[in-house]
C-alpha cells in the first residue's frame, strides 16, 4: 500500500479520557482545586474539565461493583484489598474529561491524565479508574505507572511513553465467542487487537496484543499487518457515540 492504513481511520470521531475519582469525604473541594489549577492556558492538563453532571458530593453504589469488573487482573498486585476497601468506604465521585485527541497528540494528552492522576492522589482521591476503556488501578500501581511514565518524558522516548500510557487506560484481556480482545488502545492513537483464540491461552493473547501494538508504534500498522498476516477492519464492537469506540480500527490476528 501506498499509505499507511494507521493513517486513514474509520470514523472522525476523536477519542478522549474520562477518569472517575473517588474521594475519602464529601467535600470534592480539593479535588476539583487541583483539575482547575492545572487545566488553565499554558498548564500540563490544558483543556481538562470536570464534567458537573455527574460528579456528586454522595457515595455511588455501584462503584463496588464496577470497580471490581474493571480492576486490574494482569499486572501482579495491581489491586489490593485496601484499594477494594477505598472504593467501599467512598464518600464522593469526580469525573474529568480531556479533550478530544488526535493520534498526533494522544501520547501527550495521556502523558498530562498520568501527571493528573499523580496530583489528584496526592490530593485526597481514593481510587481511581480510566472510565474510556473501563480500566482500574490500584493506588500503588497508578503511582508506579506516573513514575515510569514521568521518566520516559524525561527521556523523550516516545514509545515507551505510548506503552506505558497503553498499559495504564487500556483493558485486556476480554474475551468474546471467537477472540481475546483488548479495548481502550485508541486512548494512544493506535487500533485495539483482537486475537484469535485459537491462538493460544489468555496470557498468550495479552504478549501477542502487547507485541503488536508495540509493532504498530514502532513500524507503522502496514509493516506489522503484513509481518503478522493480521487484518485491519472497523470497529464493529461500539457504537460510535460509545467513548470505546475505535476510530483506527481493530487488528485481527490468528483467525
Amino acid at each position: 500500500m501506498d499509505e499507511d492504513p494507521q493513517d486513514s481511520p474509520f470514523s472522525a470521531v476523536q477519542p478522549r479520557h474520562i477518569l472517575c475519582i473517588l474521594g475519602a469525604t464529601h467535600d470534592l473541594q480539593p479535588l476539583r482545586d487541583v483539575v482547575t489549577a492545572v487545566s488553565k492556558a499554558g498548564e500540563y492538563a490544558e483543556g481538562f474539565n470536570i464534567d458537573g453532571d455527574y460528579s456528586q458530593e454522595e457515595p455511588d453504589d455501584r462503584m463496588v461493583a464496577s470497580f471490581d469488573i474493571c480492576r486490574d487482573r494482569v499486572e501482579p498486585g495491581a489491586w489490593t484489598e485496601a484499594d477494594a476497601q477505598a472504593v467501599a468506604d467512598h464518600q464522593s465521585v469526580l469525573y474529568v474529561l480531556s479533550p478530544p485527541m488526535t493520534q498526533d497528540n494522544s501520547v501527550a494528552f495521556s502523558m498530562a491524565a498520568l501527571m493528573l492522576i499523580d496530583d489528584l492522589l496526592d490530593a485526597g482521591a481514593v481510587a481511581i479508574k480510566a472510565e474510556s476503556a473501563g480500566a482500574a488501578h490500584g493506588v500503588q500501581r497508578w503511582r508506579d505507572l506516573v513514575a515510569e511514565a514521568a521518566a520516559a518524558v524525561a527521556s523523550d522516548d516516545q514509545l515507551e511513553q505510548r506503552r506505558i500510557a497503553r498499559l495504564a487506560f487500556a483493558k485486556r484481556p476480554l474475551s468474546s465467542e471467537a477472540y481475546f480482545e483488548s479495548v481502550g488502545f485508541h486512548l494512544v492513537g493506535l487500533p485495539d487487537v483482537h486475537v484469535a483464540q485459537l491462538a493460544g491461552d489468555e496470557w498468550q493473547a495479552i504478549a501477542i496484543m502487547d507485541s503488536i501494538a508495540d509493532e504498530i508504534a514502532a513500524q507503522g500498522l502496514a509493516a506489522s499487518l503484513e509481518s503478522r498476516g493480521a487484518r485491519l477492519t472497523r470497529d464493529m464492537n461500539h457504537e460510535e457515540d460509545s467513548f470505546k469506540f475505535n476510530p483506527y480500527g481493530i487488528v485481527k490476528y490468528g483467525a
